[in-house]
């Protein structure tokens, strides 16, 4: 039973919740007068809607060119106010190419306490598609629509402690630097060193507002590491396996690591950390879009070349060709077909569809659930068709 110490407690925390005594005073004035509360009908619902919208409206107002290969796109809302986000957290973008009706997500790297925009920071991708299409042909002034914001990378700080490490590369960095000003705006003793990793120096995102914080705040700890640095370059370089994160880190016990990156850069960062007796709990993982190359997985049939194509069959809808290295949402999209999606990480699960003959390969990060590969459901944003398939969408 508690006692009256751990109540006394409970109470304090409770009335210093936004909106609590007056809940309080409401509830003791509806025990007096009754009521079926059919006059709060839809209430609920629509406060919910207004907080968390299913779609945004929003508008470009400002791109900031970050690097050479990497810009922000500021957007802000053409119709409510946008709704309050988590730092870490994604919105899903959609966009029309040339007739292609897509969407991908990007990290909101502005801070949660700046609340009249989203910032999106987006770096160019080999060969490319959408990444090209944001960097070369949009404007000032061009509308999109998105989803409001998801995701369950962000800090928590319940649960995650306060020595905090985030291990960053390439366009990563975005959901860093949203953290790292939202610790900035709490009370409370942090830690948080941020490990960027970067192929070249020109190419180190927020390279300015990342010195100026460090300089600014005690709490933030700056590791630069430069992999393929030039000859005069007098900073960290290398790679962060084990060897090279013990130096920088010192001892790797109760710290909460972030790692956010291309896939081939968290694989490997998870790895690393797994050989240092680092629980997997202690791992949070924003995983950037489906596995490159995907030939190389586990699984992939012998003898099967990834220009290879595939018949798609969408029951009752029609059919197409599909690249077998190319994950089906994409090869759907190309083609006219969709489906609802988010993260494109296999995560969400939103994009899933039920393949009815023939057979995908399934990366590790689908995260299907044993439900789901039972009875034939796959997340189409990071399946592979390695057969002629025929799907329910």
């Amino acid at each position: 039973m508690p006692n009256s110490a751990e109540n006394a407690t409970k109470s304090n925390v409770l009335h210093a919740v936004n909106g609590y005594q007056d809940v309080i005073d409401s509830k003791q004035i509806l025990e007096k007068s009754g009521t079926d509360f059919t006059e709060n009908k839809w209430a609920v619902a629509n406060t919910i809607a207004k907080l968390h919208p299913k779609r945004l409206q929003l508008k470009v107002v400002e791109i900031i060119q970050d690097t050479p290969t990497t810009k922000t796109l500021r957007f802000e809302s053409t119709s409510q106010s946008l709704p309050p986000f988590q730092a870490g957290q994604y919105i899903n973008l959609f966009v029309n190419i040339k007739g292609v009706e897509t969407a991908r997500p990007y990290a909101i790297s502005s801070a949660p306490q700046t609340r009249g925009h989203y910032d999106l920071t987006v770096k160019r991708v080999e060969p490319g598609y959408v990444t090209h299409y944001l960097l070369d042909d949009v404007k000032v002034g061009d509308t999109f629509t998105s989803t409001s914001p998801m995701g369950s990378f962000y800090y928590n700080p319940l649960f995650h402690g306060t020595d905090l490490v985030f291990l960053a590369g390439g366009s990563g960095i975005a959901p860093a630097l949203s953290i790292i000003k939202d610790i900035a705006a709490r009370d409370g003793d942090f830690k948080f060193h941020l490990v960027y990793a970067s192929s070249y120096e020109d190419d180190v995102i927020f390279d300015d507002q990342i010195k100026e914080l460090d300089e600014r705040f005690d709490f933030l700890t700056v590791s630069k590491v430069i992999s393929r640095p030039t000859e005069n370059y007098k900073g960290l370089t290398g790679h962060l396996n084990a060897k090279f994160l013990t130096q920088l880190l010192g001892p790797m016990k109760d710290k909460m690591y972030y790692i956010c990156g291309p896939t081939s850069f968290h694989n490997f960062c998870e790895d690393q950390l797994a050989s240092l007796n680092v629980k997997s709990r202690r791992v949070r993982i924003e995983c950037n879009g489906p596995p490159k190359n995907p030939e190389n997985l586990q699984g992939w049939p012998a003898g099967l070349i990834a220009t290879d194509e595939v018949t798609v069959t969408i029951k009752g809808k029609g059919s197409f060709k599909a690249r077998v290295d190319e994950p089906l949402l994409n090869s759907m999209e190309r083609n006219g077909y969709t489906t609802e999606n988010a993260c494109r990480s296999g995560e969400c699960s939103l994009c899933r569809v039920k393949v009815t003959k023939g057979s995908v390969l399934n990366p590790p990060e689908a995260h299907l659930r044993e439900t789901d590969e039972r009875y034939g459901w796959t997340h189409s944003c990071v399946a592979f068709p390695v057969e002629d398939i025929e799907i329910i969408v």
